[in-house]
């Protein structure tokens, strides 16, 4: 089965597909995205392709209904897989920095590409690192979703950015950029177009945004120097994860850009990036529980200035 059920209670829809249950997890006798694996034959630099077990499809199958409550609508979309290197011992803290170039411009001609497709509202790319975030693989990659509509966590974020623009005539992300490079204390690391901030309002215990200086809507719109000291960013916020603890940091990393195929918000939303780590301190896990799941409110048990403060004295080299 692959459909997309709707919510009433919420506004939500909900995509049912039987054959993300199939996905194989964590297997210890040959890695798929490997050289001699299941996807690959031949060596390879990074690589992106439709993954086996979507969520959506360009040719989901139709769908009916009779109860006008019980709404459903095609699967209709596209998932990829985002294949960063061939090392499968690597990680974007381990890459060097041109193989994290490549792959902002691989993602930005996903973008393009995907967003040519008529019923897609949305390109959502991500990556989920580590068994704690729901990693079934630990060979270095991310996934791309295009959805035929707008999630609901982005419906916020374009409402709110919107309402922000109206009554102020700016944009808000530029607003808070600018008031962040004022005081500072909320600075993890900076270059000449990017900074990395734990936000004033982070709800995961050592959550890092990066913010583009320039307001873009989407990574399309970086130059080449842009998206070069994007992947330098990157690379240092990484790093500095991975050393905080000397371990291997689970995260949630996070591409928010404006929806595709709709001008309407190119004025009011601000290309960002979200790292979503899980950890909140060395052994210690910040669940996503009743609270969090039922309501949407978040209880971050670190102070967002201690945060960034440890993040910003972590020493890496770039």
């Amino acid at each position: 089965m692959l459909e997309r059920r709707y919510n009433v209670l919420t506004g939500e829809w909900v995509i049912v597909s039987a054959l993300t249950q199939q996905r194989p997890t964590n297997p210890t006798n040959e890695c798929p995205l490997c050289v001699g694996g299941a996807e690959f034959s031949e060596p390879y630099d990074l690589c992106s392709f439709d993954n086996r077990f979507p969520s959506l499809r360009v040719d989901a199958p139709e769908v009916y209904y009779e109860d006008e409550i019980y709404a459903k609508e095609r699967a209709l979309g596209k998932c990829e897989v985002v294949v960063y290197t061939v090392e499968h011992e690597s990680a974007m803290s381990l890459m060097p920095v041109h193989q994290i170039e490549k792959l902002i411009k691989m993602w930005a001609d996903r973008y393009l590409e995907l967003s040519k497709l008529p019923f897609v509202k949305y390109v959502f790319i991500f990556e989920n690192r580590g068994a704690q975030v729901g990693a079934t693989l630990p060979h270095p990659h991310g996934q791309l979703y295009a959805f035929p509509f707008i999630p609901k966590r982005i419906e916020a974020k374009l409402t709110a950015l919107t309402r922000y623009f109206d009554e102020h005539h700016s944009c808000a992300l530029c607003d808070v950029i600018e008031r962040e490079l004022k005081h500072g204390e909320r600075i993890v690391h900076e270059n000449e177009a990017f900074i990395a901030v734990v936000p004033f309002y982070a709800r995961w215990p050592y959550e890092v945004h990066v913010y583009p200086k320039r307001h873009v809507g989407s990574i399309v719109e970086l130059n080449n120097k842009e998206r070069y000291l994007l992947s330098k960013v990157l690379k240092v916020v990484t790093m500095k994860y991975d050393l905080l603890f000397q371990q291997a940091f689970p995260y949630m990393m996070m591409l928010f850009q404006a929806p595709v195929n709709d001008v309407r918000y190119q004025h009011a939303f601000h290309f960002h990036v979200e790292f979503n780590p899980v950890k909140r301190d060395k052994d210690k896990i910040k669940w996503m529980a009743s609270v969090e799941t039922g309501t949407w409110a978040f209880i971050n048990p670190k102070i967002p200035e201690e945060a960034a403060r440890e993040l910003r004295s972590v020493e890496v080299l770039e």
